[in-house]
This record gives C-alpha cells, sequence and structure tokens, in this order.
C-alpha cells in the first residue's frame, strides 16, 4: 500500500511537471520577450538628462570607452542628420530613448474606383494598423528611437506629425529607415537623424510591431530608457545602467576639450563661439 501510494504520488508529479511544461510552450507559442522593458520616472529622467547638459557625441563616446563599453552603443556612421546649424548647433540634442518598431506590410493595398475610396482606406490604415501608439509616452526630455521597416521608401516621419511628437516634449527623432519633408523639418528646427530621405506615406508600406521594446537601430541595441546623444558625428546609445559614469567621464574629456581650445581660439584671434562657452 506504502509503496502504491509513493507510485501515484510520483506519478501525480510527474503529471503536474507535464502539464506545467506544456502550459509554458503554449505561453511561448504565443511570443514572448526575453529582455525586459524597464520603467522609469519623468524625474529620474530629468535627473539623467541633467547630467548629460552640454556634451558631444565624440565626449560620450570616449566616456563610455572609459566605462568599459568600447565599440557599444555606436550608431552607424549612415545614420546622420537631416539638417545642421554650425552656429548655435540646434541639430544636437540628448534625448531618454522611447522606441517603436515598424515592418514591412504583407498586406497588399486593395484596388480603387475612386479617390474617396483611397482616402478612406488610408484613413484606416492609419489608425489601425500603421497607427502612432507610441504619442502617448512622449513627454520632457523623450528621443523617438525608429527601427524602420528596412529598405522601404516610406516616410514615417514628416514635417506635420514630427512637430506634433515635439509639442509633447520629444527633443529628436533617430530612424534606421528614411523621412519626408525634409526640407521643411530643416525650416523647422526639429532635429532628426536618419539614413536616407524617403518619399511615400505608411499605409501599403509598413504596419507597427511593437511600442518601447528593445529595438535595433542604426546597427545597434536601444532598449527604452537609454540614452541618446545626437550631433554632427553622429548617434550613440549609452545603455541606462551605466549613463551616469559615462557622463562622469565625458564630462571630463569635454572640460579638457574646451580649455584647450580657448586658448587656441585666444591665440588666433578667434571670437568665441557656442562650443567653447
Amino acid at each position: 500500500m506504502k509503496i502504491q501510494k509513493m507510485f501515484f504520488a510520483i506519478l501525480l508529479s510527474c503529471l503536474l511537471v507535464l502539464l506545467v511544461a506544456a502550459s509554458a510552450v503554449e505561453k511561448l507559442r504565443e511570443g514572448m520577450n526575453y529582455i525586459p522593458t524597464k520603467v522609469y520616472t519623468l524625474a529620474q529622467d530629468q535627473e539623467i538628462l541633467k547630467a548629460y547638459e552640454g556634451l558631444r557625441v565624440a565626449d560620450v563616446a570616449d566616456g563610455m570607452d572609459r566605462a568599459g563599453l568600447t565599440h557599444i552603443g555606436r550608431m552607424s556612421f549612415t545614420i546622420h542628420p537631416s539638417w545642421t546649424d554650425t552656429v548655435h548647433y540646434k541639430h544636437r540634442f540628448i534625448g531618454i530613448a522611447v522606441t517603436v518598431r515598424y515592418v514591412p506590410t504583407n498586406v497588399p493595398a486593395p484596388r480603387f474606383d475612386s479617390s474617396k475610396e483611397f482616402d478612406e482606406w488610408v484613413g484606416k490604415t492609419y489608425n489601425e494598423s500603421t497607427s502612432e501608439p507610441f504619442t502617448a509616452l512622449l513627454r520632457p526630455g523623450s528621443a523617438l528611437v525608429i527601427d524602420e521597416a528596412p529598405n522601404m521608401d516610406v516616410g514615417s516621419i514628416g514635417s506635420n506629425n514630427i512637430m506634433g511628437w515635439k509639442t509633447l516634449g520629444c527633443v529628436g527623432v533617430v530612424t534606421d529607415g528614411t523621412a519626408r519633408d525634409t526640407d521643411e523639418v530643416a525650416t523647422e528646427q526639429v532635429p532628426l537623424y536618419l539614413r536616407n530621405a524617403g518619399k511615400g506615406i505608411r499605409p501599403g508600406r509598413n504596419l507597427v510591431e511593437s511600442v518601447n521594446r528593445p529595438i535595433v537601430c542604426g546597427d545597434v541595441l536601444v532598449e527604452p530608457g537609454d540614452v541618446i546623444v545626437a550631433d554632427g558625428d553622429g548617434v550613440v546609445v549609452v545603455p541606462r545602467v551605466k549613463a551616469k559614469l559615462v557622463a562622469k567621464y565625458a564630462h571630463e574629456t569635454l572640460d579638457k576639450d574646451k580649455a584647450g581650445r580657448k586658448s587656441l581660439y585666444k591665440k588666433l584671434g578667434l571670437p568665441m563661439d557656442d562650443s567653447v562657452k
């Protein structure tokens, strides 16, 4: 009798293990994210941003080397500013990453019998499958980072919506794809970094896949909450866990650089500009 009880106990345990394993497999079949999204408060973001005030990409890249992050976070050199301001450097920005991933659509556009049908389809598609749900996450100091459908000539970013994002607190935008209305964006002076200029609208070209999940942009990992630093040298992504240490080292680099250049400005009789003030 005792042996039978032990047998049934073992059998029950095995069944439970199998049920748990089966449940885990089904959960995995539904999709699983293995890199969790860490959540930070606005106050925590502002504290980090204050630590990065005035820093350049070069300073931060040096700081990352000193912090043991060599070759990490440096976006591809193909990601560049859409426009530049060499007097007051308004194209530069430092922000906290909010991420979105767009993928190529696998839903072909229907045939239209009228422009009215086309307009209705465009509006429906914008609202339902290629929308901008990330706007709810934008706040003062946000940097929008887009993992765009690769090799698509699509203007997910344009002169209208980029201004809308700015009104919500977005300080700059980075995409590893394209943007359109680039002339107007330059006039509006909203910092934008991209791979190429684009033309087409999103409907019929891409779908929104996820928001505020880890993405790849410019060949590097970007996690929500990371620090994004962008200027004429390109874009660097600082992992949040090392952000304070990198900022400390970066300021040491900047202070030495400014002191050295100020001395040379004086010798050469150059007026002090924003880069040395």
